[in-house]
């Protein structure tokens, strides 16, 4: 798969960004190549694997005068949101930033006027910089530039205004306006991931819901972990999360509000319940409950109501997930005798099959993007992997003892999951992995870490 950076300079700019940004300079606007010659664009090759991720600069970012602020002074603020931009871009795996010893610090004015004769020495193929800003009013303005080195071309521009206690999605933004200009894919590092947090021994394990931004930061409990809590989903616009509670020893489902810190149960006076998940649209509670020695999917109003049966064979059917426009659910079935994936309309009909491979299949999700569903695969070993809706083109990605659970980025570019290890002193932590099955990381968590679910983009 190629990725070109092209060389047409594109201006973004918000309202508070043309009001607060430098001038540009006259002659980094005038630069151009050379008459009567087009630099090549810069690539970055994504062909079965990564060949070459890109070299790109990220300098500190300066800042017009020193400021003490609730997060920070502001000088400190501009090398942490370098930071950020360049961890968030490594960890895609298509970046190489350089090392802060093969880079000098720029000043304020320096920011809308590269010195690309430096830049093109140090290897850079991008160049990245901005500054921070602290305002009148409490807030902070951090501005983004993006830079084509060979060019000399600016290629796009961004700021931000922020409350000191979000800072660091500034950073978050910065990155994702560099790698949505330099890859044409989607926007995903101003995301957050609910999961679940674990610590004890294996068969006592405390499990408490927790929220992080995507890159581990900012990790909190929203649960004191008195019962154990597995699968949590948010809703499409993030003000509340779904997940399966024993509240007295018998799986439930309840709605976590984010903003109030309550909790409600979502179906009443019913038999096991579990596997929940949102609607895209948030109006319904997708989930498996159990009845008579039989498992089906239902969904329920997200507010409350009657559940409205979906399957109805014998067997186990769960792990449901809509497709991105909700007209399709894939689901888990033993139906066949073990468990494979299914896919149906929303309303329940048009139930088939789409996965015929070898082993077990589980816990399918659909992309974002609506062109792939990921799962688990359990043939002796557990590994994530990929298929179209109609099951065609099955890859998997990770191939270590025991790995589950995928939730799909926001841009349908990046799995996360978790991974566990062998015997009673395993731990559970949270890895994520690309689409080419190379680009494979742990995702940091103060304890350990299971069933993560990632969020759309931030708002």
């Amino acid at each position: 798969m190629r990725y070109r950076l092209l060389l047409l300079a594109t201006l973004v700019a918000t309202p508070a960004f043309a009001q607060q940004a430098p001038a540009p300079a006259a002659a980094a606007d005038a630069a151009a190549a050379p008459a009567g010659q087009t630099p090549p664009p810069l690539e970055v090759d994504v062909t079965g694997g990564i060949s070459a991720p890109m070299p790109i600069a990220i300098p500190p970012m300066p800042t017009q005068a020193v400021v003490q602020t609730p997060a920070g002074s502001t000088d400190q603020l501009g090398r942490q949101l370098s930071e950020i931009v360049a961890n968030d871009l490594r960890s895609s795996g298509l970046f190489t930033p350089l090392a802060p010893g093969r880079m000098r610090a720029i000043a304020f004015p320096e920011v809308t006027a590269p010195a690309f004769d430096y830049w093109g020495g140090s290897g850079a193929q991008a160049l990245v910089q901005g500054y921070i800003r602290a305002n009148g009013d409490g807030t902070l303005t951090v501005g983004c530039y993006l830079y084509d080195v060979s060019a000399q071309t600016q290629l796009t521009r961004q700021g931000f205004v922020v409350p000191p206690s979000d800072w660091r999605r500034a950073g978050h933004k910065c990155a994702d306006m560099v790698y949505t200009r330099l890859t044409g894919e989607g926007a995903y590092f101003d995301s957050r991931v609910v999961y679940v947090s674990e610590t004890g021994p294996k068969a006592n394990r405390i499990k408490r819901l927790a929220i992080m931004d995507q890159d581990g930061a900012n990790s909190r409990f929203l649960t004191a972990g008195s019962s154990i809590v597995l699968t949590p989903r948010f809703a499409p616009n993030q003000q509340s999360i779904v997940y399966m509670s024993y509240v007295g020893k018998t799986p439930a489902i309840y709605v976590y509000d984010l903003g109030s810190g309550r909790q409600r149960l979502v179906v009443q006076n019913v038999a096991t319940t579990f596997a929940p998940r949102f609607s895209p649209d948030g109006r319904y509670i997708l989930f498996s409950m159990a009845q008579a020695g039989n498992t089906d999917l239902y969904r329920v109003p997200a507010g409350g109501g009657a559940p409205q049966r979906l399957t109805n064979s014998p067997g186990i059917d769960t792990g449901g997930s809509y497709s991105p426009d909700g007209s399709k659910i894939v689901f888990e079935s033993d139906r066949s005798g073990g468990q494979q994936l299914y896919v149906m309309n929303a309303d329940g009909s048009n139930q088939h099959r789409i996965s015929f491979g070898g082993g077990r299949y589980a816990t399918p999700v659909w992309s974002p993007r609506g062109d792939l569903i990921a799962f688990t695969r359990i043939q002796g070993a557990f590994r994530i992997g990929i298929m179209s809706p109609s099951g065609q083109g099955e890859k998997l990605l990770t191939n270590s003892w025991q790995d589950e659970g995928p939730s799909w980025s926001p841009n349908g570019r990046v799995l996360m999951f978790f991974r566990q290890g062998r015997g009673n002193a395993g731990k559970a932590d949270l890895w994520s992995v690309d689409l080419t099955g190379v680009n494979e990381r742990r995702v940091p968590t103060p304890l350990d870490g299971s069933d993560p679910a990632w969020g759309p983009l931030r708002p």
